[in-house]
Parts: structure tokens; C-alpha cells; sequence
């Protein structure tokens, strides 16, 4: 099912507070890694040509919208976040014809495109950021620039503007030679910030949306955009910069201290996405934009989605993915359901009365949720809580994502080394914290690593059993870029295709539910049973129809709770179970019994 067949959702019923209902209220977006997705030329790296080859497979899961990780021209020190030129197709991936061959196959299909954009920093091999290391030039005021400290050597240990700490280890700020200054850099170094404060900047950055907008993408999908707004003083200065009136904070136990307090949402972040809904974005139909959010709540979530305030769609929260993690992201505690529980009814309940929520569990910064969450550890139990998952991400009120391999019941990579990682945040906080800190022990870090690392999600597409899991070529004289799952021969695309009891076959029965009923899509969400520490449970209510979403995300068995015990009253029947991680049969049976099996989900209509 794609856009030519979901059905439209009249106006009697509210999804974002918006009328008519946007077209994305009942859609399923699917997130392409094109680096990892499908290789069609042999070099061990996926390309755009990949994609379109694969557009049917895409269709036939019933998805809306594709999403597509950066593609632009890039040195690919970050895989393609850090972009050197906005207006053109990285060689690896393809050119700007493969792009335009990509739309228009995919829209033929009733497909959308929304493209990756990453516009709080770019390349330091971008054309802005060179022309900014010269004082006299136009663009010298572009990006962040600053001094070193008074009274000591520019370049050397301390100098530094203030202490911040990068996301990718290390200080935030580089000294360059040229310009004699530092440059500010909230990840890597090749990734020096944009001065969203120069308008000058900001009319640049709404140029090249236009023009892609023009050229017929349906969107974007905005990285960290809620970085771009800077909290300064009343002299326009950085906290901890000297003479600034603003403290920077206490040093972390890596030497550093957060820079993220001060940059994420900052006081001009409404002012500027409001300045890009009208620059960009007003005037046009049919397209959708969301934004990446780090540091946002979700009160702040309801502000900038709501339809009222013209600023975004949708903004990707990140509060309910940080349940495994205490302190840095590397100091991982064991998963909890009360804990993920409190966090998505959090962002439901900011939502109840105007702005959207997005749902995800997996992207390409994340792990695989069945390995991560759920159990890895046998077919029965992996296939059991990868749709346990699918089923309670699905049933809430938002726009849910899919991240390529997620409909197949994806893992993690297990990997065991650290020359098998290719991620620049992994390798570089493990010199950070293991080598030059020595906050963490080798042996923690490493299992870290294999329970959250970003390569977990990036490892190649497995669309069957061949050598390279059908990314590329069995005879391909390059390897891929990294490892392919040894487990993709058992877990691949060809496999579960037509197998309607697979991870596949479920996923196609969650983006049918979200297209064809609006209590799925836009009905109101009350959570139930809100202490269970084994089972997540909540009601979905349009109207007369109410349809209660019941899911034990642990692998023993859990008793059905008393609150959700009443609203059954004296059972089910196998017409009214409307999807169960199991079957109709069993899933009746197991109410009847008052209990829920090891990951058993089921979906009831009240």
C-alpha cells in the first residue's frame, strides 16, 4: 500500500491540530542508509542506482516515505554528515541524474523522498568554511569563530576559547593556522559549526533547500537542527569564553565540560525555524519536515510541532533511547519497561492536544532494538521480540519510522574487535575514555560498543544468503565497506518475503493497520496498568472505537494486569484480537488465562 491507495483522513478526525489532516498523519516513513542499502557497482559501498532497484521491495512493504542519509558531495569523514558541497552527489553514491532517476521512480510508485540535511555545521572542506579562514573574506563570520585564550600559545593544551568537549571526543574547538584562530566544533573536527546568528548564512542554507525543494524532493529530515540557536551573553559572547557572564560548567570525568546545555535550544531556535517554514517551505503542498532534536522535552516538542507556530512537522526526541544509559552514553544499565514506559507516555501526553510525535526505536545512530531491548540469542526468541517491539512502536499516536532491517528482525553486528568498526564517535571514545581519560576499562567499553555502537545499524542490507547478504555481488572484487552479519543467512529479505508469519510479514500488517484505521493513526492515547514492571499496555480511542494494545516486552511469562483485566471484563474472542506477536488462538487462550507469554503482544478491539 503506498500513496495511491492509503486512505485520507476526513476531517472529522484530529491528528496534529491541523486542517485538513496533513497526508503524513497515517504514513510510515522507512530510513535508508544508502552507504549500506545496495551495492550495484561492485565497491563494496550501496549508491543511488542500489535504491532504485530496490523500489518495489519498498512498495511492496507498504511504506510512504523514504528517507535517505546524506548523499551530498562529502570528504565522508562522518559517512556523509559532513557535507562539502549541498548541491551535488557524493561520486560514491551516484550522480545528480541517479538522483533525478530515484524521484521519479520512486514517485511513479507513489513514494516520497525526504533528503537528509545537515545544516548546524558542514565540511571544513566546504567552500564557506575555506573562504571563512580568511578575516578579510565575506564569509568570515559564517562559522564560530574565536581567539586564543589570552596569555597562551595558540594551539597548545588550554589555549582553547573555553572547555567545551566534542560529541566525538576531545575538545570541541580546532586551532587553524591560517586564520589564527580556533574554530567551534560540537563533533568532529571536519564538522566545524555554522554562525546561524549572520543572516547571511541562514539565506544561503534556504537557497540550497529551495533548490533541492524545486528539483522535486518531498522534504527534509534536519540533523541536529536543534544545535543551530547558541546561547550567548548580553556581549555576544560563548559561556566560559573569557569575560563572558555565562558559566560553561563543571568538567566531566573526560576532562571536559557539556557543550550541549548551551546549544540546544537555544533563544533564536524559534525565530529561525519559523524563518525557514516561510523562506522555504510556505506556498508548497505535500511535503514534510522533521527535525532531528537533541535536547528538546517534549512540552518543547509540543511547541515547535504544533501547527499554530509554523516551525516543524515532526522533531525525532531522543529521552526514551537514553533508558539503557546513565551518565555518558557509554555507562549502560540494564532495560527496564517502567523506565522506557514513563519516557514514550511523556512525549504522548505532550501531544494529546496539538503538534505530533515521531516513533522510533531504530536509526542509523542507533542500535537494533531485538538486540539491544529485546532477545537475540535463538530464531524463536528474536523473531518474538523484534515484532513485540514492531507492535508496541506501531500502536502509539505519531508517525512511525522504520530503519532498514528493522522489518526483518535485524541485530546488532556482535562484533569483538575494534578494528572491525568503522564509526568515528566509536573509535574515537575509546582513545577518549579507555587510552587517554581512563574513565572506562577496555573490556566495558568493548561491551559498550557491541551493545550501542553506531555500526550495529550500519552493517550492509540482508537481502538473501548469498556471500555478501545480496548487497553486493558474491564475486565482487571489493569486500564491503564493513562486515555483513554472518547471521544474514538466516535472517535476509528473501527468506521472510513471502512468509506472512515473518518479522516482514508483520511489519506489513503494522503499516496496513496505521493506513487503514484512524483510531491506529490519530485516536487518543491513555496509558494503562502504569506500574507493571513486565508489560506495556495502553488504549488507542477514536470515537465509539476503542482498541486496547497489550505487549509483555520480557522474555518470561507476566500476569495480565488487574486494570487491564477489567477493561477484558469476560474474555475475548479471536475476531476481536485484531494482531498478536503469536496468533488469534493463542493470544485468546492467554487472556483466558490471565497471562501473557514471553514477548507476546496482541492488539484488541474493545
Amino acid at each position: 500500500m503506498t500513496d495511491f491507495n492509503r486512505s485520507i483522513l476526513p476531517d472529522a478526525v484530529r491528528s496534529n491540530g491541523a486542517t485538513p489532516n496533513p497526508w503524513w498523519a497515517n504514513a510510515v516513513v522507512y530510513q535508508i542508509y544508502p552507504r549500506s542499502f545496495q551495492d550495484t557497482n561492485g565497491d563494496g559501498i550501496g549508491d543511488l542506482k542500489g535504491i532504485t532497484s530496490r523500489l518495489d521491495y519498498l512498495a511492496d512493504l507498504g511504506v510512504d516515505v523514504l528517507w535517505l542519509s546524506p548523499v551530498y558531495r562529502s570528504p565522508q569523514d562522518d559517512n556523509g554528515y559532513d557535507i562539502s558541497d549541498y548541491q551535488d552527489i557524493d561520486p560514491l553514491f551516484g550522480t545528480l541524474d541517479d538522483m533525478d532517476e530515484l524521484l521519479a521512480e520512486a514517485h511513479r510508485r507513489g513514494l516520497k523522498i525526504v533528503m537528509d540535511l545537515v545544516v548546524n555545521h558542514t565540511s571544513d572542506e566546504h567552500a564557506w568554511f575555506q573562504a571563512s579562514r580568511d578575516k578579510d573574506d565575506p564569509h568570515a563570520d559564517w562559522y564560530w569563530w574565536r581567539p586564543a585564550r589570552p596569555g597562551r600559545e595558540p594551539g597548545t593544551p588550554g589555549a582553547e576559547p573555553n572547555r567545551w568537549g566534542s560529541y566525538f571526543g576531545g575538545s570541541a574547538w580546532q586551532y587553524d593556522p591560517k586564520r589564527g584562530e580556533y574554530y567551534l566544533h560540537q563533533f568532529s573536527r571536519k564538522q566545524p559549526d555554522l554562525n546561524w546568528e549572520n543572516p547571511e548564512v541562514r539565506k544561503a542554507v534556504y537557497r540550497m533547500m529551495n533548490w533541492w525543494m524545486d528539483r522535486g524532493i518531498d522534504g527534509f529530515r534536519m540533523d541536529v537542527i536543534t544545535l543551530i540557536s547558541k546561547h550567548l551573553d548580553g556581549h555576544g559572547r560563548l559561556p566560559g569564553e573569557v569575560g563572558s557572564e555565562l558559566s560553561e560548567g563543571e568538567i566531566g570525568e573526560e576532562g571536559y565540560t557539556d557543550a550541549g546545555p548551551f546549544c540546544s535550544d537555544g533563544p533564536r531556535l524559534d525565530e529561525f525555524l519559523a524563518e525557514m517554514r516561510r523562506e522555504v517551505f510556505e506556498g508548497r503542498e505535500g511535503y514534510m519536515n522533521v527535525g532531528e532534536a537533541p535536547g528538546i522535552t517534549p512540552e518543547r516538542n509540543e511547541f515547535i510541532t504544533d501547527p499554530a507556530h509554523k516551525e516543524l512537522d515532526m522533531l525525532f526526541l531522543f529521552d526514551h533511547v537514553g533508558v539503557d544509559q546513565e551518565g555518558s552514553k557509554w555507562n549502560t544499565v540494564p532495560f527496564e519497561v517502567r523506565n522506557l514506559r514513563a519516557r514514550l507516555a511523556d512525549q504522548q501526553e505532550a501531544v494529546r492536544n496539538a503538534g505530533w510525535a515521531s516513533l522510533f526505536f531504530c536509526n542509523h545512530d542507533q542500535p537494533r532494538v531485538v538486540s539491544r531491548w529485546g532477545d537475540d540469542s535463538d530464531r524463536e526468541s528474536r523473531e518474538l521480540s523484534a515484532k513485540a517491539f514492531g507492535m508496541l512502536l506501531h500502536m502509539h499516536r505519531g508517525t512511525p519510522y522504520i530503519y532498514e532491517g528493522e522489518e526483518l528482525g535485524m541485530t546488532n553486528a556482535h562484533f569483538t574487535k575494534l578494528d572491525q568498526y568503522r564509526d568515528l564517535e566509536a573509535i574515537n571514545a575509546y582513545r577518549q575514555r579507555v587510552e587517554e581519560a581512563r574513565c572506562q576499562s577496555p573490556e566495558s567499553m568493548m561491551a559498550a560498543l557491541a551493545l550501542i555502537g553506531r555500526d550495529n545499524s550500519r552493517t550492509p542490507m540482508q537481502w538473501d544468503a548469498s556471500r555478501y547478504a545480496g548487497f553486493t555481488a558474491a564475486d565482487a572484487a571489493t569486500e564491503p565497506w564493513i562486515g555483513v552479519n554472518p547471521n544474514h543467512v538466516e535472517i535476509n529479505a528473501a527468506e521472510e518475503f513471502d512468509d506472512p508469519d515473518s518479522v516482514y510479514g508483520f511489519y506489513k500488517k503494522l503499516i496496513a493497520m496505521r493506513h487503514g484505521n484512524a483510531t491506529v493513526a490519530t485516536g487518543e492515547w491513555n496509558l494503562v496498568a502504569a506500574d507493571s514492571e513486565q508489560v506495556y499496555s495502553f488504549t488507542r480511542t477514536g470515537g465509539d472505537d476503542t482498541i486496547l494494545v497489550m505487549v509483555n516486552l520480557t522474555g518470561r511469562t507476566a500476569r495480565v494486569p488487574a486494570e487491564v483485566a477489567r477493561l477484558l471484563g469476560n474474555g475475548v474472542s479471536e475476531s476481536q484480537v485484531l494482531l498478536s506477536t503469536y496468533d488469534a488462538v493463542h493470544g485468546v487462550k492467554s487472556i483466558a488465562r490471565g497471562e501473557l507469554a514471553r514477548w507476546e503482544g496482541v492488539v484488541i478491539q474493545l
